[in-house]
């Protein structure tokens, strides 16, 4: 596990505000927020996530259904269309797309986690906890 894979979780499980995960996004480069935009869309994948899923992400993450991260999600097969929020370029959409794939992995590992993990698993991000 990675500073990256442990900060990413936390912030899917609610274990740091937001805020914190987008002040660490901003301070990454482009070439590291692309590869963490991409990771978030595997993760996403990993985790199960449905396109039922995108209503939900969008008001979690605070976003209005016009932003572009928001449109895509609702548009099609969501494993693609996680591919193409990971791979926008503007700045301001890059932030978007961040929070909207935080939200996306939040909502598809809880529900991987109450159905699958409940009692219990090898998963270490389902180890984390706000005192680590």
């Amino acid at each position: 596990m990675t500073e990256r894979d442990v900060m990413l979780n936390e912030l899917a499980q609610g274990l740091r505000p937001m805020s914190q995960g987008i002040e660490w996004f901003d301070a990454l480069g482009p070439q590291e927020q692309s590869e963490t935009l991409l990771f978030l869309r595997h993760h996403c994948v990993q985790a199960r996530a449905v396109t039922e899923d995108g209503p939900e992400s969008i008001r979690r993450a605070g976003l209005r259904s016009t932003h572009t991260p928001a449109v895509l999600i609702t548009r099609g097969r969501i494993d693609l269309q996680l591919g193409k929020i990971a791979g926008l370029t503007p700045l301001d959409e890059r932030r978007k797309a961040f929070r909207l794939l935080i939200a996306v992995l939040a909502i598809a590992d809880g529900r991987r986690r109450d159905r699958f993990c409940s009692g219990g698993c090898g998963h270490w991000w389902h180890r984390l906890s706000a005192a680590d």
